[in-house]
């Protein structure tokens, strides 16, 4: 049961940062492919009815982590206090700057929560980045199994390391160039003329960036954890994740510069799901290493529930997941189609 809820947690997250992200990367790119008011309006317009409905998966990943393995919920809350508070806000802001847009015709008032909208997005993904290099890399817990990390120390990997060092921050660009390349497909997917082309033209640009810094991290990676290749090496079926990783990163390229919008962004999708899948798979068993000791990390077996709990949880989780994707489909099937700008009552 531990595995199950393993796989299920890490699904869960995968399926926040494929969905929120691209609203994410559509915020990061969203000063530099909308010039005019209208264009931004297309924009936004083309994230507004599902953004935040993409968050609650974060959410339902953070009540299914509290309910799975509370240990880890307990120690990595609080372990990563300060660094939740500044995303908490980002995420505030960054709904603000959506909502509060449209509330009045002012440009500077305009401008303003515009910025404020790619400001939070670009935060929000380069600390996402360097969320997942701290669980890579490790944190310095204990025999007590708590840590406190600071946001930073020397940049350096030592046992006692911040939440941000060279590494970390290797991983937080990653996660911004990854997330700025899906949201460009995400709105060449959805958008015309000239935001469309501008997205393309983003997409052919941001591809290499992308490629790059995922090289140096997935070499970054291999020195600061050589542990997370044991799982390969025991279980060659593993390689299929980063195999897939590897033939959709490049079915981006392609699919782009054939102005396959929809299997480009089909294509980014499944970059970000294996790539999150490889990382999950090297870990395993380990949710949340120990920079000081090995003996001190935590695993699914020592931060789980009881059974009795896994299979209660387990049936009302697939109930709850049945009724999830039968919301999303519903929605996404009635958005589909490029985006048309509505009243100025009605958008954003």
């Amino acid at each position: 049961m531990e595995t199950i809820w393993f796989a299920i947690v890490a699904f869960m997250l995968a399926m926040y940062v494929v969905l929120d992200g691209f609203d994410l990367g559509a915020g990061i790119v969203h000063l530099f492919v909308a010039k005019k008011d209208d264009e931004r309006r297309i924009v936004l317009n083309s994230i507004g009815p599902v953004w935040d409905g993409n968050e609650v998966w974060l959410l339902a990943a953070g009540g299914t982590l509290y309910l799975a393995f509370p240990k880890l919920y307990a120690s990595s809350f609080s372990g990563f206090y300060l660094p939740l508070i500044i995303m908490l806000w980002l995420f505030m802001f960054r709904g603000l700057g959506i909502e509060f847009r449209h509330h009045s015709k002012n440009p500077l008032w305009r401008s303003f929560w515009d910025v404020m909208f790619s400001f939070s997005s670009i935060l929000l993904s380069i600390f996402f980045g360097a969320a997942l290099g701290n669980v890579v890399r490790g944190v310095p817990l204990d025999a007590t199994g708590y840590f406190f990390a600071p946001l930073w120390t020397t940049f350096t990997i030592t046992t006692h390391p911040g939440i941000l060092d060279w590494y970390t921050i290797i991983l937080g660009l990653v996660s911004f160039f990854v997330l700025t390349l899906h949201g460009a497909t995400f709105l060449a997917m959805k958008t015309t003329k000239e935001v469309h082309a501008k997205s393309q033209n983003i997409v052919s640009i941001v591809w290499w960036f992308a490629v790059t810094f995922s090289a140096i991290a997935l070499f970054a990676t291999s020195i600061i954890n050589p542990m997370v290749w044991n799982n390969f090496s025991n279980n060659i079926y593993g390689y299929t994740f980063p195999i897939i990783a590897l033939a959709s990163i490049f079915g981006i390229k392609i699919f782009n510069s054939f102005k396959k919008d929809n299997f480009a962004f089909l294509s980014s999708s499944t970059f970000i799901i294996s790539m999150l899948a490889t990382t999950a798979f090297g870990l395993y068993p380990t949710v949340l290493p120990s920079s000081i000791d090995p003996k001190y990390s935590l695993t699914i077996f020592n931060t789980s529930t009881s059974a009795y709990g896994y299979s209660v949880a387990l049936t009302w989780w697939v109930f709850g997941l049945v009724l999830t994707l039968s919301y999303f489909v519903f929605l996404f099937r009635t958005m589909k189609g490029k985006v048309v700008l509505p009243n100025e009552e009605e958008g954003y």
